[in-house]
């Protein structure tokens, strides 16, 4: 997480604790805007690219009932489609 940090030239701040997987595809605009959003704000995350992981694509499908992304969840209970920043700062309780 450190070198996503020091990438991106920010200060390094107490991790947020909590488990986010975003699926995602390279050529997504609002995917990328997600994992700017999480570096910035110190979230570490799982990403899955499912253009070109099968698996990941189904899972994905499975839990969202759709081919859109960004598809986020968080702590394994928690469902975002889209990249909802107000939403997603709630659900990690940070300043959106």
């Amino acid at each position: 997480m450190e070198a996503i940090l020091e990438c991106y030239n920010l200060p390094i701040t107490k991790p947020i604790m909590k488990k986010v997987e975003i699926y995602s595809t390279p050529t997504c605009h609002f995917c990328h805007m997600a994992k700017d959003f999480f570096a910035t704000n110190n979230v570490a995350f799982n990403d899955y690219n499912v253009a070109s992981d099968t698996a990941k694509r189904a899972e994905m499908m499975e839990r969202s009932g759709q081919l859109g992304v960004p598809v986020i969840v968080i702590d394994d209970k928690d469902l975002v489609i889209g990249f909802d920043q107000r939403k997603i700062a709630n659900l990690l309780e940070i300043a959106g």
